[in-house]
């Protein structure tokens, strides 16, 4: 468990335990969410990135991609076609 003080602007210094948890870095944004009377803090682009991927599964498949080097073999045919 980690301590932190609020200042009169209502702000907080996370301590580094935690921003290393989170993998936060400077000028990142943070995620509060409260479940149940509980509040909980994560990394906001780790977030996104999640709901990117629930929202994007099965269409690679879909598309016709197998694996990983199928979508950068993509992407190089692209980049080559401008």
């Amino acid at each position: 468990m980690e301590l932190a003080k609020v200042t009169t602007k209502g702000q907080i210094t996370i301590p580094q335990m935690i921003r290393n948890q989170l993998q936060l870095k400077t000028g990142d944004k943070v995620f509060f969410e409260e479940i149940q009377g509980r509040i909980y803090i994560a990394n906001a682009s780790q977030i996104s990135l999640q709901n990117i991927q629930k929202e994007m599964k099965g269409y690679a498949q879909k598309a016709g991609f197998e694996s990983e080097d199928d979508v950068v073999s993509y992407i190089k045919e692209l980049r080559a076609s401008k």
